[in-house]
């Protein structure tokens, strides 16, 4: 039986890596900011901060593996947290496991860190880049890991591409509410461009994969299958079947949209959003089975009708005071548009 914490393990990713780690026999402890609203049986709770040295010593006391998921994420648009929590906080949680004897530290990075890649497939060992605020906070925390290894700590780090699944909403709430009240959704461009998602299952087995996988590692999640962006989106029209269609919008005026809208507070778009959404990425994931034997089970087409499902069945339930992932977002200007796409003509552009 391993003593495992998870930080951040009462947010979206984080409880489900937990239930996984009960599931399979660990003794769990949870250091989070936040309390946990649904409590499970067995898993000792500390509220806590990630960034108070003291209290995050304290949390890795008696443990063997740490799980660390503490994030500031892109939608905050606070640079002070970003840089405090997911570049400090790593580096007081690093310091805190090296300090309580920790055998194994596995890291959950993000596929930002290599901006708009050159080149795919994405390979472990292709350079990150990162071209925004939180993709740089998430690489400059992988620099502290490997700084670590370097200095005797047994640290994998785990770059997910995006995730999907049961109970995600965030920015995919305001997709999954287009669709099913039979509003088209948008492409840019021709929707081309080849993205690849992870389900939210998946990639907790990844996790607990590096974590019983002694010696450092770097691995990128992903599902086995890669569809363009326009497939994606039009299987998951054809799965609702409420009458929502996918559409094209220029690529240039649209992302110039996004920006303004964001920057007046009018529309949920972090930069990742307008930088990616046209663009192609995918990781080639055969590495992960050589290091540590993981296979993604989920296929991108099942793993949005699931987290469609949900979303439906959970809609009338309030998401107030939950966190970012957990939530949908706030469509501000989009509620607009959403209601007036019905009376554009069809038809589709790209550029």
């Amino acid at each position: 039986m391993t003593r495992s914490l998870v930080t951040g393990g009462n947010g979206y990713f984080g409880e489900l890596l937990v239930r996984q780690l009960r599931e399979r026999g660990d003794t769990v402890r949870v250091l989070d900011i936040s309390a946990c609203s649904d409590p499970l049986e067995g898993v000792e709770y500390v509220e806590a901060d990630i960034r108070d040295a003291a209290d995050v010593r304290d949390a890795c006391e008696g443990i063997e593996v740490v799980y660390h998921n503490v994030a500031q994420v892109p939608l905050s648009r606070d640079l002070e947290l970003l840089e405090t929590v997911n570049v400090g906080g790593t580096r007081t949680l690093l310091s805190a496991c090296r300090d309580r004897g920790v055998a194994k530290v596995v890291h959950t990075s993000s596929s930002a860190v290599f901006g708009v890649p050159a080149s795919n497939p994405v390979l472990p060992s292709t350079v990150p880049n990162p071209q925004e605020a939180y993709g740089r906070s998430k690489y400059t925390a992988e620099l502290l890991c490997q700084e670590a290894v370097r200095g005797g700590q047994d640290i994998s780090i785990v770059r997910p591409r995006t995730i999907v699944g049961h109970g995600r909403l965030g920015i995919f709430g305001i997709l999954f509410d287009w669709i099913a009240d039979g509003s088209d959704v948008f492409v840019l461009g021709a929707g081309s461009n080849d993205y690849q998602f992870v389900h939210a299952d998946d990639l907790a087995a990844l996790c607990i994969a590096a974590g019983t996988s002694p010696g450092p590692a770097v691995l990128n999640g992903g599902a086995a299958d890669v569809q363009t962006m326009r497939q994606t989106l039009e299987a998951l029209c054809e799965h609702a079947a409420t009458g929502a269609g996918v559409r094209s919008l220029p690529i240039r005026p649209t992302l110039a949209a996004m920006k303004t809208l964001s920057t007046l507070h009018l529309a949920p778009f972090a930069p990742y959003h307008w930088l990616m959404y046209s663009k192609s990425m995918w990781f080639d994931i055969e590495h992960a089975h050589e290091l540590v034997g993981w296979t993604p089970l989920w296929s991108t087409n099942e793993m949005f009708a699931q987290s469609y499902d949900w979303f439906i069945a959970n809609r009338a339930v309030s998401t107030e005071g939950a966190s970012h992932h957990r939530s949908s977002a706030k469509q501000g200007a989009l509620s607009i548009a959403k209601r007036i796409v019905r009376v554009l003509p069809n038809g589709s552009s790209s550029d």
